[in-house]
């Protein structure tokens, strides 16, 4: 099986064709009112923490406040589609994930938008990679020793996601296709759920957000064995990648990205993205999105839909093979 490119490589191609500066201008008159962010996740998750420190400077940008609407239900297909189904005229956005724009397209087959058809891309705006943790019992240091534990383990190893169609849930079926271990898939409610079990050895592994984990195992409850970014990690740079590890193209990573319905005139378009990215590379905001284990990417509108259209690619064929499902 052959996956899409490394999402790094096609990061850094698309975004340095796509440096040119963009017109601040849109239509006469826009905006003349508030705008509204609608976040399809609960207050306090990752993709609602961005969105809130966003807010106030793009607010300053334009203009006008931006309220922050937590809309959360069915993996962040609820509010995704409220504002799939709203005019394009800029006063109503979108700040979705990796599930509610890219893995949900293949795991729930009655989906009421589509991604590409439905919504204007305007940035992919952060990346949150994650760490391969285990319960401090499990008896190996490293990506390679884990897997061939694994495979002498009767009825294979579990390992605990924040629930299916996550990242967390994604990336260990991606480990699972990639080094044929034998990993049976535990879904939770919640990522801290999982991280609990873990620890107390309940479940021997997860895949979860760096920050949430890292504490962990700074104090020795759990043991980090790989970033599943291709790169390590400023935050973690003693652990090692699963891609310097041997497992070719390991490359996953939660993400959020900024969205507006299609058909979103261009002026006004370019004038979000700059607001957008002016925010999102100011020092100080850069390093509060840094501390919560988030990296800043700001990808024009032209570079996002391609990254869009490979990222959900990759997903597909994964959930395609993995047999992986939303119930």
């Amino acid at each position: 099986m052959t996956l899409s490119p490394s999402r790094r490589t096609l990061l850094g191609g698309l975004f340095a064709a796509t440096l040119s500066p963009l017109p601040l201008r849109a239509q006469d008159g826009w905006p003349s009112r508030p705008i509204r962010l609608i976040v399809p996740f609960g207050a306090g998750t990752s993709t609602d923490i961005v969105a809130r420190l966003l807010v106030p400077r793009m607010s300053q940008s334009l203009g006008q406040p931006i309220v922050v609407e937590n809309r959360p239900g069915a993996g962040g297909v609820v509010g995704s589609d409220a504002v799939a189904k709203s005019p394009p005229d800029g006063y109503t956005l979108c700040l979705g994930s990796i599930a509610s724009h890219s893995v949900n397209m293949s795991l729930m087959p009655q989906m009421p938008y589509d991604v590409l058809r439905d919504f204007t891309p305007l940035s992919l705006v952060t990346e949150a990679p994650n760490l391969l943790v285990v319960s401090a019992s499990v008896p190996a240091k490293t990506l390679p020793e884990f897997v061939e534990w694994a495979k002498q383990q009767r009825g294979g190893v579990s390992y605990a996601s924040a629930g299916n169609g996550t990242s967390s849930h994604l990336a260990g079926e991606l480990l699972k296709m990639k080094t044929g271990a034998p990993l049976v898939h535990v879904p939770y409610k919640s990522g801290a759920q999982a991280v609990t079990d873990v620890i107390g050895g309940t479940v021997p592994m997860t895949i979860y957000q760096v920050t949430a984990v890292l504490p962990f195992v700074r104090d020795g409850k759990l043991k980090a064995l790989a970033t599943t970014s291709a790169k390590r990690l400023e935050i973690a740079p003693e652990v090692p990648t699963a891609i310097e590890q041997g497992v070719a193209e390991f490359d996953v990573a939660a993400w959020h990205g900024l969205f507006a319905p299609a058909k979103l005139p261009a002026p006004v378009r370019d004038r979000i993205y700059a607001a957008l990215r002016e925010a999102l590379f100011a020092p100080e905001l850069a390093e509060q999105l840094r501390n919560q284990g988030l990296i800043p990417v700001g990808l024009t509108p032209d570079a996002f839909r391609p990254w869009l259209e490979q990222d959900i690619a990759k997903w597909r064929e994964v959930v395609r093979v993995s047999g992986a499902t939303a119930d």
